[in-house]
This record gives C-alpha cells, structure tokens and sequence, in this order.
C-alpha cells in the first residue's frame, strides 16, 4: 500500500512534545531500539518512551556517556555501536539478536551534522556511512527481532535534506568536499531509506517512516565554529539562543515518538513527517517545510538500496 503524502490532521503540532503525543499510550511489554539515545534528541525520545513503559535498548559509542546519561531511567540498557564501523554495527546485531528479543520500535535517531571532512571504514565518506550506510546496516542485520515485532522503524531525517540529493557520480565525495552538501545528501538517504524499506518490509507487517524533527539546538551542532552559528542568527557571541523558531528537545523528539508510536498512522508508511504529521510534498526551492521530491522518489529509493547493499554486504530481503 502507498501511503499519500499529505497532511493527516493529527492533531499535533510544531510545539506539541514527544509526552503530549504518547500521553494514554501504554508501551510496557515493548522494546525499542533508539541509536544515540543518550544525547541530545535522542535522550529525549529514551526518556518519553521510558515513561510510557518501553524498555529501550540505546546503543552508543561512548557507552560509558550513554550509561551515566540514562542512570537514572528505569528499563533502559545500553550497549555498544559505532555507526561508523561494520564491524561494530555486526557485533551489536549478534549480541541483540543472541537474546531472541524482538524489536517493536526502531528509531534511527544517531548522526553527525556538517563536520570536517572524514574517512571512515574503507575511505567512505563519515556522514554518508554514519548518518544512512550503518543505520542501513544495522536494521538489517536486526531483521530477524524487527520482523518478529511486526512494528516500525523511524528514520530520522532532516530539513537538510534540501541542501543535496544522491551524487550518483560521487557519493563519497571524492571530487571535492562540501560539508552541507554531504549532510543534505546523508538526510536524502534517511528518507529513500525509509521510503523502499517499507515497501519491503510491509508484507511483514513492519512500517517505515522518515522525518524532519525541527530546529534544535543540540550535541549535533558540535562540529560548528561559533562564528558561523553567530552569523547565521542562532546564538550571540556569548553562546545564548537567538533564534526563537527553534524547538525544545523535548518538542524535537516529539515527531519520532509519534511516527513510532501514533495508532493515526496504522497502515500507513513509507512517508517524511514533521511537526507530528505527514509532511506535505514541496516543489518550491525556498520552502521551509515539506519534503522535496528527490527525497521521495521510489526509483532512487530502489537504487540507494542497492547502492548499500553492494557496499556493506548487507540485505536481509536478496533473493
């Protein structure tokens, strides 16, 4: 089934937070796997999904952060994962799935923003295999546990993804390196991923959905010299908020916990959310909201998909 992408009238909004929109939803007896759930946005989402009951695997790379960032959660564990590395990504997949848990709620919420330029694995490019080829690998080593919990998987995407679609003739950057350009094109992924990953997922009774969380300042933000956050009107020189549009983590979090958990969106997926609805579609190149149409296109969601299985290694659905 496609799902349109249009607005459903959920209700929600811009400032609702991830607590309004899970407030009389009961998640005890499920799992959810939040990647960078101890930081930022991420700890948000661990925390609401705590309190409505969830026991929240986070799997982090500064696992000793992760713990002393969530100590205080009940039914919270954290484990290794560096996004980054296969090897890694493999090792907390076995482990996981050593368990014989199945995984209700996926969220890929973990990624790093507009850093310097980087290699990672064999000479990818980091935001590329952080943000979208470890998220890409790690649900499907994970397919077992997530087809079991017949749930959802969430991408977290970005507004960035305006900023750049696939560069089908240099993905990893290899011609010259721009680091808004390789964010907007990992966000791109986010979404593409989400998008061909519910169409093959469906059958299985698993849904995918990709968003836009908003504006927030958060650890995201770290690889940004002051000056450039100064001139783009976020913060003074003395580091204080400017920008008044921005959201709150807790309203940040607010669209993920929504697309995982949200009974309005039962038979839908494959779509881009924001502001804890589907987004609209937007052809204008100033728009601030909605999804552009590289970003949906199941053609180039079907040639990602194989662009990351040739080069991880990894498809849980070859035939």
């Amino acid at each position: 089934m496609t799902t349109p992408q249009h607005k459903i009238g959920s209700g929600f909004g811009y400032r609702s937070t991830a607590d309004d929109v899970l407030h009389g939803i009961d998640l005890s007896g499920k799992l959810a796997i939040v990647t960078g759930g101890y930081s930022g946005l991420g700890l948000e989402t661990t925390r609401a999904l705590a309190r409505a009951g969830a026991h929240v695997v986070v799997p982090a790379r500064r696992a000793e952060t992760a713990r002393e960032a969530v100590g205080d959660l009940d039914g919270v564990e954290v484990d290794e994962l560096d996004l980054g590395d296969l090897d890694s990504v493999r090792g907390f997949a076995e482990r996981f799935l050593a368990t014989g848990r199945s995984a209700e709620i996926v969220i890929n919420s973990a990624g790093i923003m507009a850093c310097p330029e980087t290699r990672v694995g064999p000479g990818w490019e980091a935001q590329f295999a952080t943000n979208h080829l470890g998220h890409y690998a790690l649900v499907n080593l994970l397919w077992p546990a997530i087809a079991r919990g017949r749930g959802r998987v969430v991408a977290v995407s970005s507004g960035g993804h305006r900023r750049s679609g696939i560069r089908w003739d240099d993905v990893q950057f290899e011609h010259g390196y721009d680091k808004w350009q390789a964010y907007g094109q990992s966000k791109s992924a986010n979404v593409l991923f989400a998008v061909h990953l519910d169409k093959l997922a469906q059958d299985a009774g698993v849904r995918a959905f990709a968003l836009h969380p908003g504006g927030i300042l958060t650890p995201l933000q770290r690889h940004l010299p002051k000056e450039e956050m100064v001139a783009a009107g976020w913060i003074d020189e003395d580091g204080n908020q400017l920008e008044t549009s921005f959201k709150t983590p807790e309203e940040g979090a607010a669209t993920q916990v929504w697309a995982a958990t949200s009974a309005q969106l039962a038979g839908m997926g494959g779509v881009y959310c924001e502001d804890c609805d589907i987004a609209e579609s937007s052809t204008d190149p100033d728009a601030l909201s909605g999804v552009r149409a590289h970003a949906i296109d199941p053609d180039q969601a079907a040639r990602l998909w194989t662009l990351s299985a040739e080069l991880t290694g990894i498809d849980a659905f070859a035939r």
